[in-house]
């Protein structure tokens, strides 16, 4: 299958979508997911295009996984949680919905379930949690 340059991630790579912005290096682009199934759940994206890890070249695939440790830590530290789940879907079958390579950290608290998939959250509190996390990225 072919990449799409008008996906949404790719859109919000290019500023024609806004989000919640929380990291940013040469190689892989951080945001807070608009959907989250925890509080603090964030998506990890490479800058360059590649429609999910079967395409993904050597050098996306390790930028990528430095950046998920690293916000792993960042928002393990921000919100108190004592372990992160790592999510990353691979065609449509597989459960991927937006054909840009990404992964999904999840925060998480012992006891404390993921929430269903598919609810807005409230953009002033992504924008609170997404202070906290930014604020554990510079600690």
């Amino acid at each position: 299958m072919a990449y799409d340059s008008n996906n949404i991630f790719a859109k919000i790579l290019r500023g024609e979508i806004p989000c919640e912005k929380l990291y940013e290096d040469e190689e892989t682009f951080v945001f807070m997911d608009i959907m989250p199934r925890a509080d603090g759940h964030c998506l990890v994206i490479p800058k360059t295009p590649c429609r999910n890890m079967l395409d993904a070249s050597d050098a996306q695939l390790s930028a990528c996984l430095r950046t998920v440790r690293h916000m792993g830590h960042a928002v393990m530290r921000a919100l108190g949680a004592e372990g992160v789940t790592i999510q990353q879907f691979n065609e449509a079958v597989g459960g991927q919905e937006v054909f840009h390579l990404h992964y999904h950290i999840l925060p998480r608290h012992d006891g404390v379930r993921l929430r269903p998939p598919g609810k807005m959250e409230d953009q002033v509190v992504l924008k609170e949690i997404a202070t906290k996390i930014r604020a554990a990225l510079n600690a």
